[in-house]
């Protein structure tokens, strides 16, 4: 089961979910994202986070997952709007999918990490698991900023021991087949394989859970 924050329902037309579809304790897993994550460019209901719930289902686990991924947040966005996440869901796991706009926007990468090590600390304060996506950006602001940048995520993931994925678009980023016209968005081609480089890393999170219910 999916479900949308009601921010995203409403950019795309759909009605949000009812309590009743997160009363469920412990077993929601949040993506916390942008623009990746909500399907900008392509049909939502086709997303990778959409299919991503279908094999979380069809794996065998009692999970829903909720996708307040909203285009054009920042990490501060994330920040801003994940309490409230956090207490309507309860969720078990935080995927954050956030930064590639910090990045694209020039914004300070001090203020970056320290809004990624806050939403870490609320997630598992929450009692929730963080699964951190790292991101990569074109080097418009020099290759010193572009490499600290691609650092942020691993220095992040390694101070708090967190399940990591380093590139959430590895193997498609430079594929044009499987990238929008603006260079900077995955097709619905690449769906698929965004659900497969995020399965290896989440799927034990997902098992840790299920033991745990």
């Amino acid at each position: 089961m999916i479900v949308f924050t009601t921010a995203l329902l409403l950019a795309i037309g759909l009605a949000p979910a009812s309590q009743a579809d997160t009363d469920a304790p412990n077993n929601a897993l949040i993506v916390l994202g942008d623009s990746i994550s909500a399907g900008y460019g392509i049909d939502v209901e086709k997303g990778w986070v959409r299919l991503l719930a279908d094999k979380i289902s069809q794996a065998g686990f009692d999970t829903s997952v909720v996708n307040a991924s909203i285009s054009g947040n920042t990490t501060a966005d994330g920040l801003t709007r994940l309490p409230q996440l956090l207490a309507t869901h309860q969720p078990a796991i935080v995927v954050v999918e956030l930064g590639g706009n910090d990045g694209l926007r020039g914004h300070p990468l001090k203020k970056m990490r320290d809004n990624l090590q806050r939403i870490v600390n609320l997630s598992e304060s929450a009692g929730a698991r963080v699964l951190l996506l790292g991101i990569e950006i074109p080097p418009n602001y020099g290759q010193r900023y572009t490499d600290e940048f691609r650092a942020s995520f691993a220095q992040i993931a390694g101070t708090n021991d967190l399940a990591f994925v380093p590139f959430i678009l590895r193997d498609i980023a430079l594929n044009s087949d499987l990238m929008q016209k603006d260079g900077i968005h995955p097709t619905q081609a690449a769906q698929r394989q965004l659900v497969d480089i995020v399965w290896p890393s989440l799927q034990p999170m997902l098992e840790a859970t299920a033991s745990q219910n």
